[in-house]
């Protein structure tokens, strides 16, 4: 049996990261599990139990402005961590420099900016996950 794949959204407003949940679970369905993060510490903690449970989180989704952890920070340390988990920035105020940065150090899929349109979301985050399809997880 193919492991499950989970797609966490990481962002301080919980209406934010519940609006992303649900514009991701009505366009991709059940095959995903699907997990919301109010901090990036918070994201790392879910991302821990997920590995524990064999869940493979394939995609994480972060805000660029949060308490503690900015955006770009956290994913330039989910890379070093996880180098097999995509990313996508979401912002509303990141300058070009943290952009620069975090599609430089981060590695990030794609940045995108508030307020986004579903069909840019769901655009990017099929292109990350059309690169995952392939991937085999040993």
């Amino acid at each position: 049996m193919e492991a499950k794949k989970a797609i966490i959204c990481v962002d301080d407003e919980a209406i934010i990261v519940l609006s992303l949940k649900q514009e991701l679970q009505s366009r991709l369905g059940d095959e995903y599990v699907y997990e919301c993060a109010m901090s990036a510490d918070e994201a790392l903690q879910i991302i821990d139990e997920l590995h524990a449970e064999d869940v493979a989180v394939i995609l994480v989704i972060s805000d660029w402005l949060m308490p503690g952890i900015k955006g770009d920070e956290f994913l330039i340390r989910l890379k070093k961590a996880h180098p097999e988990i995509k990313s996508i920035m979401i912002t509303g105020h990141a300058d070009d420099a943290a952009v620069d940065r975090v599609l430089a150090e981060a590695g990030a899929n794609a940045v995108l900016k508030k307020p986004w349109s579903t069909e840019e979301l769901i655009t990017e985050v099929s292109a990350c996950l059309a690169g995952t399809a392939n991937e085999h997880q040993g």
